[in-house]
């Protein structure tokens, strides 16, 4: 790590979610010098809390934003061919129910959803009949008539944390827990200051998502734009159904919600969509969205859904651009940006506004393309298209071969377990095992899977600081820990991360 006091970086990017992370990783691999700071670890907040989909948004094509579909469509198959280990396809069943919106409404719509993007490997929509498909068993007898269309699955956080890692291997510094207090400029290039350090950049992006106008108010950079914060929340319950199929399911509100198979045990249920005015630091699903959820669930499934069957929930606040809409489902998922200085001679503040997931890194380098003009350094176009995460230098559908090939590397692990490390770690998961002969190999066992290997590599590679980094964002195991196994996980990694 550079001397924090003298050295100079080329850019600043503030913000460790997928946008920050995207951004960062983008002008790392054009050449820049880069920073990465985080008040948190990664994906701490909105990008580890999101509905975990790779889509076009089906519902906003209702509110006629063509072009943002568009734009998440495309990008939906490229992110696929670069992160096919933690990005996979999920095939959706739209249920139709009278009253609501017509079949030849909804079938119009898939129309364009197959065909406005440039799908090429995804199967394309078509009608069902539930009475003879897996997916209708679950479902009460009202609804015979579905449709069937494809969308993507993501590990959102492991996307932010790959993205990051990525950036690093291309010579960026990324600081976890690092929260920037102040920002000055000083003519031609920007003092930061985070805890008790300070740092120097020649240009600043502002990706703090949720915080993006606190941080321009401690810069002394007020701005006109207007956000609205928007909590989604999700409960999880024990599985509702056995087979592959996710839900796509509509309410007599006119909202939508989905119902997802979640972590082999679970279903996933999300989202809602309510004016978040409280705190950024305790971010909660409230009892009536909670039992606005259950009731929803509760009007397909022949098994009711009620709160006491949520075994977790978990919320995060999406920062959208506030374009006047009366709820808080139609307001744009688009983005936008906003660059004080660099045109002037003065060192350039580009903040970001709005965004999602999907769109991520078509974001990123539409960012570092405004930034070029002022920053010479920044050489090439955008790359990161092409370029796999780490992990993910394999096919799109070879996925369980490689989680085969693995448990004949490995036969202690069991094809369970080995495509469990596929999915978290791809091509990469072989370098965590390394030699190792027996499941003894790998280090003292956590529970369910976890090893002191992987841990440790989590620890040395990708930032995990607490058993709630490692649980909850980089491997997603915590719904299956005891707290008493979760406070052993803990005590090893205090250890392991403290100084001799």
């Amino acid at each position: 790590m550079p001397d924090s006091e003298t050295a100079m970086f080329d850019l600043a990017v503030i913000g460790g979610g997928v946008n920050g992370a995207g951004i960062a990783r983008d002008a790392a691999g054009r050449g820049a010098k880069v920073l990465l700071l985080e008040r948190g670890d990664l994906a701490e907040g909105t990008s580890s809390n999101s509905t975990k989909l790779i889509h076009g948004g089906l519902r906003y094509l209702e509110h006629y934003e063509f072009s943002l579909v568009r734009e998440a469509l495309t990008e939906r198959e490229v992110l696929w061919g670069i992160a096919p280990h933690i990005i996979w396809p999920l095939r959706f069943i739209l249920p139709h129910r009278p009253g609501l919106r017509p079949r030849w409404l909804l079938r119009l719509g898939l129309f364009l959803y197959d065909h406005i993007g440039g799908r090429k490997y995804l199967p394309s929509a078509k009608s069902v009949d539930l009475a003879r498909h897996p997916a209708g068993a679950p479902l009460k007898p009202d609804y015979t008539r579905a449709f069937a269309y494809s969308d993507g699955w993501v590990d959102d956080a492991r996307l932010v944390v790959l993205t990051a890692r990525d950036a690093a291997n291309r010579g960026a510094v990324v600081r976890t827990r690092c929260e920037v207090t102040a920002l000055s400029r000083d003519s031609d290039h920007w003092r930061i200051a985070a805890g008790d350090e300070a740092f120097h950049a020649r240009a600043v992006v502002n990706a703090a998502g949720p915080r993006v106008l606190d941080l321009l108010g401690r810069a002394g950079e007020p701005s006109a734009q207007k956000m609205r914060l928007v909590r989604g929340s999700h409960i999880v319950v024990n599985k509702l159904f056995d087979h592959e199929f996710a839900y796509f399911f509509q309410l007599p509100d006119g909202r939508i919600f989905f119902a997802i198979p979640y972590e082999q045990d679970f279903t996933l249920i999300g989202t809602t969509d309510v004016d978040h005015d409280g705190s950024l630091d305790e971010v909660r699903a409230s009892a009536e969205e909670i039992a606005y959820l259950c009731a929803g669930a509760s009007e397909y499934f022949r098994k009711p859904v009620t709160p006491a069957d949520v075994v977790w929930t978990y919320s995060g606040v999406r920062p959208l651009i506030d374009d006047g809409s009366g709820k808080p489902e139609a307001a744009t998922r688009g983005y936008s940006f906003e660059c004080d200085g660099g045109s002037d001679g003065t060192a350039p503040l580009l903040s970001v506004f709005g965004g999602k997931i999907t769109t991520y890194r078509e974001l990123a380098a539409e960012a570092i393309d405004q930034l070029a003009p002022f920053l010479p350094v920044l050489g090439g176009s955008d790359w990161t298209g092409k370029a796999p995460l780490p992990g993910g230098d394999f096919g799109r559908f070879q996925a369980p071969e490689l989680a085969r090939d693995l448990a004949a590397r490995y036969p202690f692990l069991g094809g369970a377990e080995a495509t469990r490390l596929i999915r978290l770690y791809g091509t990469s998961a072989a370098t965590i095992l390394g030699h190792a002969a027996s499941l003894a190999d790998l280090g003292e066992h956590f529970g369910h899977g976890l090893s002191a290997a992987e841990v440790n590599h989590l620890i040395e590679h990708e930032w995990a600081r607490t058993a709630e980094d490692v649980l909850w964002r980089r491997t997603k195991l915590g719904l299956h820990f005891t707290d008493a196994q979760t406070a052993h996980l803990a005590g090893y990694i205090t250890e392991r991360i403290t100084p001799a």
